[in-house]
């Protein structure tokens, strides 16, 4: 889902027809709504994770530092 997202955003930031790709994320997003429907009908009632918990959980990448990379040559 994560890569449709991003070549509608893509896609509308080079101002070209998004259609396509909208529809496809707006149908993932219909899916999902529906098995989580489901999971819940079924008894699921843990908290689901959301985008901002993802992102927490994502491991930070340090930047290197450019001036050490050129004193090492």
């Amino acid at each position: 889902m994560a890569d449709i997202e991003a070549s509608v955003r893509d896609l509308v930031d080079r101002d070209r027809d998004c259609t396509e790709k909208a529809l496809a994320q707006m149908d993932l997003r219909r899916k999902i709504s529906l098995l989580i429907g489901e999971w819940k009908a079924a008894g699921g009632g843990d908290v689901l994770p959301d985008v901002r918990g993802r992102v927490r959980l994502r491991p930070v990448k340090t930047a290197s530092n450019p001036l050490r990379a050129i004193a090492r040559r």
